[in-house]
């Protein structure tokens, strides 16, 4: 009995000492650029070390970073998501000119306003990081704009 209690409390300890990475921080914020327009920017703060990729990856490369929008009747949607330059490199693990962006990168989608009551967009982003070493498994994080 002692035994068993002694193995379950090193499983339960191990585990909670498990190393959780989550080395991508989300944050959206509005920009009202007029009385019929508005700019949703997110936000993503990156850990030393590792690569957010971009929108546009080639064909059997990482998961590439991928906004959905909700419908809601208060918006249209005014063209794609655009995003910051970021780096451009031959990658050797993926053996391809990819694209990617560490510490920080901004995404900016601009919506048509249908009419001047507040209300919120949801989206959700997902995404995939990688470091010199490994990469994460694509993940997905539901973003919300308040547009007021």
């Amino acid at each position: 009995m002692k035994k068993n209690i002694l193995i379950l409390a090193l499983l339960v300890f191990t585990i909670g000492n498990a190393q959780i990475l989550d080395p991508v921080k989300w944050s959206t914020k509005v920009v009202k650029i007029s009385d019929k327009e508005c700019e949703l920017i997110a936000t993503a703060s990156i850990e030393a070390n590792w690569h957010l990729y971009s929108q546009n990856v080639p064909e059997n490369g990482p998961i590439p970073t991928t906004f959905s929008f909700k419908s809601n009747p208060n918006y249209l949607k005014k063209g794609n998501t655009k995003e910051d330059v970021g780096h451009t490199i031959n990658d050797p693990v993926f053996n391809m000119t990819i694209k990617f962006f560490e510490t920080k990168c901004t995404f900016k989608q601009r919506i048509q306003l249908k009419n001047k009551t507040p209300f919120t967009v949801e989206a959700t982003v997902e995404f995939m990081v990688c470091d010199d070493s490994r990469c994460l498994p694509p993940t997905e994080v539901d973003l919300v704009f308040n547009v007021k």
